[in-house]
This record gives structure tokens, sequence and C-alpha cells, in this order.
């Protein structure tokens, strides 16, 4: 059936609009962190591998790094292993590592099959593959001052090396990375995904950070969207407390980043269909843009 005038029109402005985005990113590495409910719903699940396959095809380099917290959760709640968090972190025992093991595998299975299903060709890893992504047991500062908080088999990135993943990227696949990473002795250490997604963001020299969660973006003590931030107003955000809980290593990811070189990170809102192609390539976008300054 043939478009109306005034919708062959907005196509084409549409289009328009995406081109100066295209040639600005051309060859440009945008990191990308899926979660939430784009990793739950299936025409969200099948627009995103879309979106993702379309900015390999203009030239662009995605790198993907999935989370799983709702599937961990959800397989620990049918297990009777009860969830516990501490400053936005999944407190991680042996049963529960081997939990996340299991769920992150098979998610990040999935992700690829579906990228590929569209076109892509992606390689599924975690930091384990080619000892790519080295970590060391983190240890919660206790908010109050007082000691250390040992929250298990939690890592934090000791060192990322960025040389797999840009041989994947110079080869036309796009890397899916589930966030574990490998200690010295070879043991597995679950890292939070934004963390990891905002680390390979600084050592791939990124374009963009791309956090995808299920609210707009920052939202004010009113609930409003902030459409734009600079890391000093973020700062601002986390002292008043307006930034907390789950958001933390979340917004402290975006902001450590763009404070490393990366020219920009967005939180946006993964409920929204085609979210990442609207926040990439087009001028209104759909969430919060944080810059360095």
């Amino acid at each position: 059936m043939a478009l109306s005038p005034a919708s062959a029109a907005l196509k084409a402005q549409i289009l328009a609009e995406a081109l100066p985005y295209i040639q600005r990113f051309h060859d440009r590495t945008i990191v990308i962190k899926y979660g939430g409910n784009a990793m739950t719903e299936p025409h969200l699940k099948a627009g995103f591998a879309r979106d993702v396959v379309m900015l390999k095809l203009v030239g662009m380099n995605p790198v993907v790094v999935h989370g799983g917290g709702p599937q961990i959760g959800g397989l620990l709640e049918k297990m009777g292993i009860k969830s516990e968090f501490r400053q936005g972190m999944r407190v991680t025992d042996e049963s529960t590592m081997n939990v996340v093991e299991m769920v992150l595998g098979e998610l990040n299975q999935e992700i690829v099959g579906l990228i590929n299903s569209h076109g892509g060709k992606a390689v599924g890893l975690t930091g384990q593959d080619g000892a790519f992504m080295r970590a060391r047991k983190l240890m919660l500062k206790d908010e109050k001052g007082g000691e250390d908080i040992d929250i298990g088999l939690v890592g934090e990135i000791e060192h990322i090396d960025p040389e797999l993943i840009s041989l994947l990227d110079s080869r036309d696949f796009i890397p899916v990375i589930a966030p574990i990473g490998v200690g010295a002795s070879g043991e597995p250490y679950n890292i939070n995904a934004d963390l990891v997604a905002g680390k390979l963001a600084e050592q791939l020299n990124a374009e963009k950070l791309v956090l995808m969660t299920n609210i707009t973006g920052v939202l004010d003590k009113e609930g409003n969207l902030i459409t734009g931030l600079t890391a000093t107003e973020i700062e601002h955000l986390f002292a008043d407390g307006t930034i907390h809980g789950g958001m933390l290593p979340k917004i402290g990811s975006a902001l450590e980043a763009v404070k490393r070189g990366v020219r920009s990170s967005h939180i946006i809102d993964g409920r929204v269909e085609h979210a990442l192609l609207l926040e990439i390539l087009t001028n209104e976008g759909v969430g919060t843009l944080i810059r360095a300054g």
C-alpha cells in the first residue's frame, strides 16, 4: 500500500535528521548497557536487537554489556535463597554465584541469538574469556565510617584489556559481554553491569556510554525528567540524596566515564520501543544526557 504524502514526508524527515548523526559517529564505539524491561518483553527484545544491528550496519561499533538482576533474583527466589543488597550491590555467596553464572550464561546466549537472527554477527563473552577483564574482591565502605563491608564474590575491575573487543569490532562482530570478571587465581567475580559498561567505555575510548533502565532518565525530587546534566550537577544530586539506592552505581558509572574521556553518557528508558535509535540518531533523544562540563 502506498504511503500518503504526509507519511512519506515524515519518514523522509526522520531519515534526513539521522544522517548527520550517522556521519558524526561513523566508526565510533558505542557501549550499551542492556537491562530492565528491554530484556524481558519480547517486542522490546526484538527491537533492541534490530537497533544494535542497524547501528553496526550504518558504520558504528556497538558493544553490548548486559545485566540480569531480575532474572537472577527470580531464580534465587524459586530456590528459596533470599536476595540481599548493600549500596545497590547484590551480596553474593558461593551458591548465589553459581546462579549468577548460570543465568548470565543463558541470557548471553539468548542476546547473541537475537542479534544474529536480525542479521548481525554477535559473539558472546565474559571477562573470563582471554582473561580480558581482571577483577579483585570489592569491599564496600560503611557509609557511617565504620569497618569495610564484605559482600562476598562481588568484584571490582582491576584491569580491562580492550584488545579482544577491538579485534571483534574490526572484523564486524558485535561483542555481547556478561559482567563476570576473573580473579588472580581464576575465581569468578560478579560485577555490576553498569560499572563494567562504564569501565569498558573508558578503555575503548568510546564516543558514548548508553545505560538502559526502567525509568525515563535521571529524575529530580519532584519526579521530573532532567534531560541534561554536567558532572558538577550530578555531584550535587548525590550530595542531597536525589540519586540514591540502585541508581548510585548506574549514575556513578556514567559520571566516571565522562570524567575519564567518554564524550557523553546517556541514561535512557528501555521501555520505549527503539529507545536506542531515538537517543543516538534524533535531535530530541529519550533520556538524560551527561557531559563532563
